[in-house]
């Protein structure tokens, strides 16, 4: 009888926890297959639309979004884009001994870790959200094709500072064109400033940026094949 009690005791406590986090883990298992035909929107985008903050974003099938940003995007972002599932284990485990050894972080991220954060995490770094990163992006990967997580990825990374959200939006304001016109300069600009979208600005390069464009121009150049997952026809426009 008391151990019933206690056990009780123990459930009244945890079971308001418990059902958080079923409730935390069943949202990306439900919503992850339902975004093979639903278009997502990303927890950026829904924090500044609770905020009242600007939103723009226009989505654009990967049909017409340029085969150069794609590859970019894969060559410098990603380069194991296309033979991963989901993760890359040799960079996470660098990773990991990194951190075991104090030393400081340089990511790991794939880009299908980058959705799963995007579309279901936060953005402030943490071991804890990395070690959420993963499961999720592992899932993500068995149950998304590699071309629609591409997809995904190009239309709700953010690109601008002022909410614009997604690749069509990102060449809008920062060259005024679609993202199925993109040439090697502009596609290449527009990926420099992925990692800080909020002050790389590819509509106005900074030298070190126009550096680096010429650098990832140079691996899609060698490399294109890495990337075809990603092309409609098994062959890149490039």
């Amino acid at each position: 009888m008391a151990l019933r009690r206690n056990l009780k005791g123990m459930w009244r406590v945890l079971r308001w926890p418990i059902s958080v986090l079923a409730v935390l883990v069943a949202i990306p298992l439900v919503l992850t297959p339902l975004y093979l035909v639903i278009n997502p929107i990303s927890v950026p985008m829904i924090e500044r639309y609770v905020t009242g903050r600007p939103v723009v974003r226009e989505w654009r099938n990967i049909g017409d979004i340029s085969d150069r940003l794609k590859a970019s995007v894969i060559l410098s972002e990603d380069g194991q884009f296309c033979r991963h599932w989901g993760v890359d284990m040799g960079a996470l485990r660098e990773e990991v001994e990194r951190y075991m050894a104090g030393q400081n972080a340089r990511g790991a991220s794939t880009l299908t870790m980058q959705v799963a954060r995007n579309l279901f995490l936060w953005n402030s770094p943490s071991v804890v959200r990395k070690a959420l990163e993963v499961p999720l992006a592992l899932y993500i990967d068995l149950v998304l094709p590699k071309r629609r997580i591409m997809e995904i990825y190009l239309n709700i990374a953010e690109w601008g500072p002022e909410g614009q959200f997604g690749i069509a939006a990102g060449a809008q304001r920062a060259f005024g064109i679609a993202p199925q016109n993109l040439d090697w300069r502009t596609a290449t600009l527009l990926v420099t400033a992925l990692p800080n979208p909020m002050l790389r600005q590819p509509g106005r390069p900074s030298s070190g940026m126009v550096r680096i464009a010429g650098i990832i121009e140079g691996r899609v150049r060698e490399f294109g094949s890495r990337a075809t997952c990603v092309a409609e026809n098994g062959q890149l426009a490039l």
